[in-house]
């Protein structure tokens, strides 16, 4: 164990500092070293999408980087997005919306939609669909996770 590394990086505005080995996938590290077990691993290759997170306001796949890597670094994972109390606004599209059924690829849709909605806050159903094709869901059929980033946006502008 010697071989341990230090990382401090801030994880949904709360910061940590842990020793942990130079391997370690930033996904493990958010599920196992915090608990923080909304961010799930599908593929453990970076093609399902299910394991996104912010990293400094971007979307990106946890299970394709170290846990070293976020040393200095801002992390939001879902747990972060809302509460149960105050949903964010995504989130309570996607559940009005129907958009979401298992649920298990939910967390990694929504961390992709939020800078997407940031950065298009009027999209088309190309654009939409086309922001979320790194996303895989085996439940859905897509249609009504389309819908709800419609809603969303239609709540967001208002």
């Amino acid at each position: 164990m010697d071989n341990l590394m230090n990382v401090t990086v801030t994880v949904n505005g709360t910061p940590y500092e842990r020793a942990v080995e130079p391997r370690l996938l930033l996904s493990d590290f958010l599920r196992h070293e915090l608990g923080l077990t909304g961010t799930h691993v599908g593929c453990e290759h970076g093609v399902c999408g299910t394991c996104t997170i912010l990293f400094d306001g971007q979307a990106v796949r946890s299970c394709l980087m170290f846990a070293i890597q976020a040393d200095g670094h801002e992390v939001l994972t879902v747990e972060g997005l809302g509460s149960v109390d105050k949903l964010h606004p995504l989130q309570q599209a996607f559940r009005d919306a129907h958009a979401l059924q298992c649920a298990f690829c939910t967390p990694g849709f929504l961390m992709t939609l939020v800078p997407f909605l940031e950065e298009k806050p009027n999209p088309t159903e190309e654009e939409i669909r086309e922001a979320i094709a790194g996303n895989l869901c085996r439940c859905t059929g897509y249609q009504n996770i389309v819908e709800a980033v419609k809603l969303a946006a239609e709540r967001m502008g208002a």
